[in-house]
């Protein structure tokens, strides 16, 4: 098997918990035995200002942290759209949330996916969970995580603030497969 790394890039609103989803699938990647790498950056203003995260997976030695082509973008906001939507390889993908995304985008080469992020959040319960949402999409639509090792980390990542919350987030992860067709 190829030692193929696959560079995803997440990116939107500070608060849209972009940096969480990015600490979710390389701690998912960690329960199976991938390699992986995360950078964080944050634009001027924590809070309504732009994030994003960039991660390296792969099952074999990563050459290098930076991500400059993406074959994933998960895309929460239209700034985010607009900024790294053109910055997917061809035969890439783009996951964007069409709850904040009105049309939709046109790469060449590129797949693009839309997802009801915000809504299927909100009608979950809270709008905070519209990036596991996204998270649960990828997962379907790619295969590079089973849900089971994301759901896990999302155990790991949210454990801590109760049992509640934990579940919420499963069913936002669970909503967002099902949102997507596999293959």
């Amino acid at each position: 098997m190829m030692d193929r790394e696959t560079e995803i890039i997440i990116a939107g609103f500070g608060g849209q918990g972009v940096v969480v989803a990015g600490k979710i699938i390389a701690q998912a990647c960690i329960y199976e035995g991938k390699n992986v790498t995360a950078m964080v950056s944050y634009g001027a203003e924590m809070r309504g200002g732009t994030a994003n995260c960039t991660l390296v997976v792969s099952d074999g030695e990563i050459t290098s942290p930076i991500v400059e082509k993406a074959d994933i973008a998960l895309l929460l906001n239209q700034p985010s759209l607009d900024k790294f939507g053109g910055d997917v390889v061809k035969g890439g993908l783009v996951i964007f949330n069409r709850s904040l995304i009105e049309d939709d985008p046109q790469f060449a080469g590129v797949k693009v996916v839309p997802v009801r992020a915000s809504e299927e959040a909100v009608k979950l319960g809270s709008v905070r969970v519209a990036n596991i949402v996204c998270l649960g999409a990828l997962a379907r639509e790619t295969g590079l995580l089973k849900l089971e090792s994301i759901g896990k980390a999302l155990v790991e990542v949210f454990g801590d603030k109760g049992a509640k919350v934990v579940e919420l987030n499963k069913r936002a992860l669970q909503a967002g497969a099902e949102m997507v067709n596999a293959g």
